[in-house]
């Protein structure tokens, strides 16, 4: 027995050390490519068992990769130096609300769903969303630095924390932040963390930020002939003063899969609808409502609807939630991206993902958050064909220099992991790239958590999405 599993089991109970082949197998992989089998999981349940395992990991050299419910996209939570994968999902689950502060305080196995759930008695809403919300983990949110729908009126996962209790790489615990919306008390070490993929601490606690919820919300959809139009109508929406709290852009791909899969009575016709939500006081949203109608006519959508209904709204959204699991249905294997790019280049980048469609002959459905400009280019394939699997890498290797190319990024919800890695410098430049490693250096000078995300690894100049 290696002498770091019996010094783990010196404070923890063996039951959460899993050494068996079949336990670990289940923590080698995620939602995106790839399988690394780890020599343990570690099932940690407070923080002074998380501290063991970083002092017991600097202490041999043994590579940590900490990991929620792994839904990543990115290959976040992939063991890829095996090791020790601290699994965060057994953590007891707490929410603390101090509604009259408007915070609430989680634990980092909590779902995210449940924090709204928890809050919403009191009159309160965490707005972060991301779609996996009800089986991903606050704590894989926090380290991802998770988006949804909801971005594009109230901001992202970071807007919304003020304070973090963090196990640094070297077993210290540390606090950042604190419990008031406004703290200029030195480096904002909250905002640096959070995003950072579990590179530079462990988050054993967070202190988020809750708003007022709502008094009112309304849907529109607009179904639209042309892609390039439902991209202007994106940019005119958000010039005209209106703020929507969601707005998403759906492609004809996903409209034909989406009524295959389960039909709801969708324009398989159209090229593209834009799905919308406002919210709000009702006498605004009314106003609202009119005026978004007016611009989706006058730039010439082929028909709008606005549900008199929660039931008929409710509809409307199912089509957006179910692009995911209906896509699957085209193809077995889904390469998902989030090449993000500045609002007014929405149809520039429909239009060069076609180009990269037609180029290499692969299957790509474009769905995602128009409002800001977050859109999910999906390339559907079969990773059993070797030669399709090379021109899917090709393709996703050039969406993202579309993307960069226009003005955007490599990633706007999903991380950069293992999936993105070689494009850094394609983004941020060398001395960019540089400087980040310097900060991992000096928060993790063994470079024991989570090695190998983020940064390429030697040599590593592509996307490799197959077994070589």
């Amino acid at each position: 027995m290696s002498g770091w599993i019996t010094k783990l089991k010196e404070n923890i109970p063996e039951k959460q050390i899993l050494t068996d082949t079949a336990d670990r197998f289940s923590y080698s992989f995620d939602a995106s490519f790839g399988e690394y089998l780890p020599e343990a999981v570690v099932q940690v349940k407070n923080k002074e068992e998380t501290v063991h395992v970083l002092k017991t990991a600097n202490q041999y050299m043994v590579p940590v990769t900490p990991r929620g419910q792994s839904t990543s996209l990115s290959g976040g939570p992939l063991p890829v130096k095996g090791g020790i994968v601290l699994d965060m999902s057994q953590w007891p689950e707490t929410i603390d609300v101090f509604a009259d502060d408007l915070i609430a305080i989680v634990s980092p196995s909590v779902l995210t769903a449940d924090i709204n759930k928890t809050v919403e008695p009191h009159g309160l809403m965490y707005p972060p969303d991301p779609s996996s919300a009800h089986v991903c983990t606050i704590g894989g949110n926090l380290a991802e630095n998770s988006g949804g729908p909801r971005g594009l009126k109230y901001g992202v996962t970071k807007d919304y924390v003020i304070g973090l209790e963090v196990v640094t790489p070297e077993g210290e615990i540390m606090k950042t932040g604190g419990r008031t919306i406004k703290n200029v008390t030195g480096f904002d070490l909250t905002k640096l963390i959070i995003g950072s993929e579990g590179t530079l601490g462990v988050i054993t606690e967070a202190t988020v930020k809750l708003v007022p919820k709502p008094p009112a919300v309304q849907t529109l959809m607009a179904v639209f002939d042309d892609v390039e139009l439902a991209g202007e109508a994106t940019s005119k929406t958000l010039t005209s003063g209106i703020l929507p709290s969601k707005m998403e852009f759906v492609d004809q791909e996903c409209i034909k899969a989406v009524e295959n899969y389960n039909p709801i009575g969708l324009p398989v016709e159209a090229a593209a609808i834009l799905i919308i939500e406002l919210d709000g006081h009702p006498e605004a949203i009314q106003m609202e409502t009119e005026q978004v109608q007016k611009i989706m006519e006058e730039l010439e959508a082929s028909a709008t609807q606005i549900p008199e209904t929660e039931e008929e709204a409710a509809k409307i959204w199912q089509a957006r939630k179910l692009v995911s699991p209906a896509i699957a249905t085209i193809k077995p294997t889904k390469v998902s991206e989030d090449a993000t790019v500045p609002r007014s280049k929405i149809g520039p980048m429909m239009g060069r993902l076609q180009a990269i469609k037609e180029k290499y002959n692969v299957d790509i459905v474009v769905f995602g958050h128009a409002g800001d400009g977050n859109l999910h280019p999906d390339v559907m394939c079969d990773k059993r064909d070797t030669e399709e699997m090379e021109r899917v890498e090709n393709a996703v290797a050039e969406i993202f220099e579309a993307a960069i190319d226009l003005g955007g990024t490599l990633s706007g919800e999903h991380g950069i992991g293992t999936m993105k890695s070689a494009f850094m410098e394609q983004e941020l430049g060398p001395v960019g790239v540089d400087m980040m490693k310097r900060i991992k250096a000096a928060w993790d000078p063994s470079n024991i958590l989570n090695p190998g995300k983020i940064f390429p690894e030697k040599g590593q100049t592509k996307l490799v999405l197959r077994d070589e």
